[in-house]
């Protein structure tokens, strides 16, 4: 079974996010609890995360994630690799450092991040990352193919991936047609939409049903979406055909 479970769905502060008292921070549908961005991805018996935010241990526990592959990082910040401490479960339990696929860049962040993590001398009991440089090119977790995706987050260049027949993107506000052409036609496409209005560094609500019509997809889902979007139902009501909410705990089989 080729399946993606959605982890989190809500933007870098989360739904409900503090302080707020919007109707949707204060919805008691649990469709409306957006915690940070991330996926599991169940794919040729491979089983890997998208992102590593702050909210990665709930998430492990709350879908019973005993055991994992690797984690793709998209890109370096805070909200998508807050929660790399937590691998050294992981580390604990299979005695192996833990597989992490990034760039170049991302790595030099989290040297500074988690600066414990790669000093000569280690404390007792940290985690243990194993970091493989990735690009713009194919590569192969345990035989199974991986295709980045380039794009831009405000100007940061980040990277999506493609995983058989489902392609992930998030935190993006460009994609050249060039790398869309990685994507067309999968039966599950996610992409991120923060808001209805233009932002600065993530895709609008109508820019991501642009790119989703590009791609062609037989399902396409929307993350990464803040309290300013609006309720699941309220979302759900106002998507085209063969466009739905995501939401934390959803799974999707591709």
């Amino acid at each position: 079974m080729n399946r993606i479970t959605f982890l989190g769905t809500g933007t870098s502060s989360g739904v409900p996010m503090i302080g707020c008292n919007c109707h949707v921070c204060k919805s008691t549908d649990p469709k409306d609890k957006r915690l940070r961005c991330s996926a599991l991805i169940e794919y040729g018996g491979l089983k890997i995360i998208i992102d590593c935010g702050p909210d990665f241990r709930q998430q492990m526990l709350r879908e019973n994630i005993n055991s994992l592959d690797a984690i793709l990082l998209t890109h370096q910040h805070k909200d998508h690799t807050g929660g790399l401490d937590d691998v050294r479960s992981f580390n604990y339990f299979t005695h192996k450092a833990f597989p992490i696929y990034c760039e170049e860049r991302v790595e030099k962040s989290l040297e500074q991040e988690y600066s414990y993590v790669f000093a000569a001398n280690k404390y007792p009991g940290i985690p243990d990352f194993d970091i493989h440089i990735i690009d713009e090119n194919p590569f192969e977790i345990k035989g199974i193919k991986i295709i980045p995706v380039r794009l831009l987050h405000y100007k940061l260049p980040i990277l999506g991936f493609r995983i058989g027949d489902m392609a992930y993107i998030t935190d993006g506000s460009k994609i050249e047609d060039s790398e869309i052409e990685k994507i067309k036609g999968v039966n599950v496409f996610v992409i991120n939409a923060i808001r209805h209005t233009k932002h600065i560094s993530h895709f609008s609500l109508p820019e991501a049903l642009e790119v989703i019509k590009k791609v062609g997809a037989r399902q396409s889902y929307i993350t990464h979406m803040s309290h300013q979007i609006g309720t699941h139902e309220e979302l759900k009501a106002e998507l085209p055909e063969g466009v739905l909410p995501a939401y934390d705990g959803l799974k999707v089989e591709f």
